[in-house]
């Protein structure tokens, strides 16, 4: 995940329904007042503060909602724990660029963009609350809002997860088979991808939603189970350079260039006017990772014995047996394991 999207999802859990730090903002939401709120108390923060009251209490959300009656900002300790200021005035760099219009929010911008602190501006006049840290904004919504488009992109995930559980169960059978084209890889990895957007998507609607996102919480991780493990471990299979390397220039794509399979080709390394016609053979990853109770380190050390899996597929109990790790017990459970998969997929395609 890129480091911008961690960023936001853990500011959205910190503000999510049924925190305390929530409680305080929904409290001065609704009275009206407005406020503005800056989480962190290191020098860089100091120094933009004048004057106000030096407060150093415990935090609650009846008091945050007290102090935000006054005009003036409120400062709440990195561990939100405590209120150190109230009524202080914040004194960014001028120069610093904003597009925001209203003083407290083109105030709460440049102190989230000077300092790189969590900054909260809730608007008196549109009754909205909106974050901003670093260089980015994101105006929280209203809870009945988000549980529908949350509800709505769980429909969305099951349709696209019904398309990628195809397309892999496909090119397990060509894996099988050997018979694995560069444009089979493109459209698996593509899928993954497609599915990991909406996921992240929904991820984001669960830390607003707060306590009421258990039910939609529990149908993602239901959808989502073992997705980006099968991604990875399917870039592993036919990645010429570094996976992580591949995974982030995967991420990168716009989400209108991501439709395109010959823009997703291009990235992976495959040249798109020849996609069919190019033949590549799998390490194994992907496949042996199914077989139950199969150790890391076992899959690890077939690969570099015998580099593609069609040779793990035709080895003997003999050869590997003869690998680091499996003994003649291992190794028949490995051919009974590839055996079932080969099976499963064969019945899978046939349905």
């Amino acid at each position: 995940m890129r480091y911008r999207e961690t960023e936001l999802l853990n500011v959205l859990k910190l503000m999510a329904p049924g925190t305390p730090l929530r409680d305080g903002l929904e409290n001065v939401l609704k009275a009206k007042t407005g406020g503005l709120i800056v989480i962190g108390d290191q020098e860089e923060i100091m120094k933009i503060v004048d004057g106000g009251f030096y407060i150093n209490s415990e935090y609650s959300p009846s008091y945050l909602y007290e102090l935000a009656k006054m005009d003036g900002a409120i400062i709440i300790s990195s561990d939100l724990k405590r209120i150190l200021y109230a009524n202080t005035q914040l004194i960014p760099d001028p120069t610093i660029p904003t597009t925001e219009t209203g003083t407290r929010h083109r105030t709460a911008d440049r102190v989230a963009k000077q300092t790189g602190n969590l900054v909260i501006a809730i608007s008196q006049r549109r009754n909205v609350i909106t974050v901003y840290k670093g260089n980015f904004k994101y105006v929280l919504k209203d809870i009945s809002i988000i549980l529908t488009k949350a509800n709505q992109a769980i429909q969305t995930l099951e349709r696209y997860k019904q398309v990628l559980d195809e397309a892999m169960s496909n090119l397990s059978a060509l894996e099988f088979e050997d018979l694995v084209t560069a444009y089979d890889v493109t459209v698996a990895v593509q899928r993954n991808e497609m599915v990991m957007r909406i996921v992240y998507e929904i991820e984001k609607y669960i830390y607003e939603l707060g306590n009421e996102g258990r039910l939609v919480s529990m149908q993602l991780d239901d959808l989502a189970d073992g997705v980006e493990e099968e991604g990875m471990l399917l870039i592993k299979d036919y990645a010429e350079r570094d996976v992580s390397d591949v995974q982030k220039a995967i991420r990168s794509i716009t989400s209108d260039d991501l439709i395109d399979i010959n823009v997703v080709s291009k990235v992976l390394g495959y040249a798109p006017d020849a996609m069919f016609e190019t033949m590549i053979s799998p390490r194994g990853y992907r496949l042996l990772n199914k077989i139950p109770k199969l150790p890391q380190v076992v899959v690890e050390n077939m690969v570099k014995t015998f580099g593609q899996f069609k040779n793990i597929l035709n080895a003997t109990i003999e050869e590997l047996d003869a690998v680091e790790g499996i003994g003649e017990a291992r190794a028949r459970a490995i051919k009974e394991g590839l055996r079932k998969i080969q099976e499963q997929v064969i019945l899978n395609r046939r349905i």
